[in-house]
């Protein structure tokens, strides 16, 4: 997220914050696909990672980013730690590592979005080679230590860095160490989004597992395919994982409200300044426990948006959906993760059928996959059956939602052969972690330098 939001609507009532989310509905006609993207940045010379500050740097990058493409400089404490585009299509934004985020514009086809993210790339690169930079598309950082992670000056990655360590044991490495792909998507009503929601979350296990690719920590086999998955499985547990209320057939906005309120929050902003409120609760900001600690103790639509993007469950719930499973990538993967859900989800006759194939999977089932995927891949099984088989069945619905959607691109193609990185995992029964543990016990002779030349940008 480029830029904390400063709304200064008052909210006095739950809901008023359910209506906030309801507020996202739309026709399908107007859905679009928003993506989002992290990359490490390195230098070629020697694969160290990039500081923020430097004449060759993350602040450099964002300068000459700011420069070529016009975006606005978003400002924190007097540094650059983003851009915005200045329609509001798109970002540019930085994670606590500095790991470098494009959050997509919300455009209408794949092709839009796949187009849009290799012109983001190739722009990026001719910024960062004068610079000596270069970026790896990777779930987990496979050779840099936290203490060798730069760390980028973000009022809000302070508050986090302080509070991870006191609720979870692999939340700093999951600030600072991993990188991912997303998709935002859209409902067009509240049984649309309980649908997507259950159905997604589901299916959210798959998505690590067919994007595994973190399967190096500190230089050396973790012995897990994805690493991120796995830190996922502690990092603060009071806002991340499974929402088992997703699994009740009453589920809805105020079922997501009542959950949220009940995280403790992160911060507030008040005259560009934040204010740590790890020590409350969103229910209990409503209720004025800030009363005494800050002036404008009173809660906004802006603290409240600020507190949704503080939350992560495997699926999260803003005025749009957001798939939050996969591991980053190869560029390839940039383009196949929307296609993955975009296939299943926007087309009424595939998410029926996704809905059918996963509807005798209870909660523990699915917990019971999410534990066991990091480690396992498609080597895993749900009530009995392989995820590789599933992967087959479930790509084979994405495949022909995509079909039916019938986006053509300028030469008659449409957007399911963005499927094919997936298709190819699931053929080789090997995912791209497989493909890097093959190597380095291989070719690479034990050594996880090579990555940095074979699976950069």
């Amino acid at each position: 997220m480029a830029r904390d939001t400063t709304d200064e609507t008052p909210v006095t009532s739950a809901a008023e914050l359910s209506a906030y989310l309801a507020s996202g509905s739309k026709p399908e006609s107007a859905f679009r696909i928003g993506t989002e993207h992290e990359k490490f940045a390195f230098f070629k010379a020697d694969d160290t990672p990039v500081p923020y500050f430097g004449e060759a740097s993350i602040s450099a990058l964002l300068a000459g980013m700011a420069q070529r493409c016009g975006w606005e400089p978003i400002v924190d404490a007097g540094n650059v730690i983003g851009l915005a585009e200045p329609s509001g299509m798109g970002a540019i934004s930085l994670e606590p590592g500095g790991q470098f985020e494009l959050s997509g514009a919300p455009l209408e086809t794949l092709h839009d979005t796949c187009r849009e993210s290799n012109q983001h790339l190739a722009v990026l690169r001719e910024i960062a080679e004068p610079l000596g930079i270069r970026f790896l598309g990777l779930g987990g950082s496979p050779k840099w230590t936290l203490a060798e992670t730069p760390r980028m000056p973000k009022s809000r990655y302070d508050i986090m860095s302080r509070y991870m360590p006191k609720v979870g044991t692999k939340g700093l490495d999951m600030m600072y160490r991993t990188c991912t792909i997303q998709v935002n998507l859209d409902f067009s009503s509240e049984e649309d989004m309980r649908r997507k929601m259950l159905v997604s979350m589901k299916l959210q296990s798959l998505a690590t597992a067919l994007f595994a690719s973190s399967p190096f920590t500190d230089g050396r086999p973790n012995g897990l395919k994805s690493w991120r998955g796995d830190i996922w499985r502690d990092t603060d547990n009071n806002r991340a994982g499974l929402l088992p209320g997703a699994f009740a057939p009453d589920f809805g906005f105020d079922a997501y409200v009542e959950w949220a309120l009940d995280v403790p929050m992160y911060f507030v902003v008040r005259d560009g300044r934040y204010h740590d409120c790890t020590h409350v609760t969103f229910r209990q900001f409503m209720n004025g426990a800030l009363k005494g600690e800050l002036a404008d103790w009173a809660p906004t639509l802006g603290d409240w948006t600020n507190h949704l993007s503080t939350l992560f469950p495997d699926v999260r719930l803003k005025r749009f959906l957001e798939m939050r499973g996969a591991d980053g990538g190869p560029w390839r993967r940039i383009c196949a993760l929307p296609a993955f859900w975009v296939g299943l989800l926007y087309d009424g006759e595939a998410l029926a059928a996704a809905d059918a194939f996963t509807r005798d999977w209870s909660l523990a089932d699915v917990q019971a996959l999410r534990d066991a995927v990091p480690a396992a891949g498609l080597s895993a099984t749900i009530r009995g059956r392989g995820l590789r088989d599933v992967a087959r069945e479930i790509l084979a619905i994405a495949r022909a939602g995509l079909v039916r959607r019938n986006r053509l691109n300028g030469e008659g193609v449409d957007e399911s052969h963005f499927l094919g990185p997936l298709d190819e995992v699931v053929a080789r029964g090997a995912t791209l972690a497989d493909e890097m543990l093959s190597l380095y016990h291989g070719r690479w002779n034990g050594s996880v330098d090579p990555v940095f030349a074979e699976y950069q940008y």
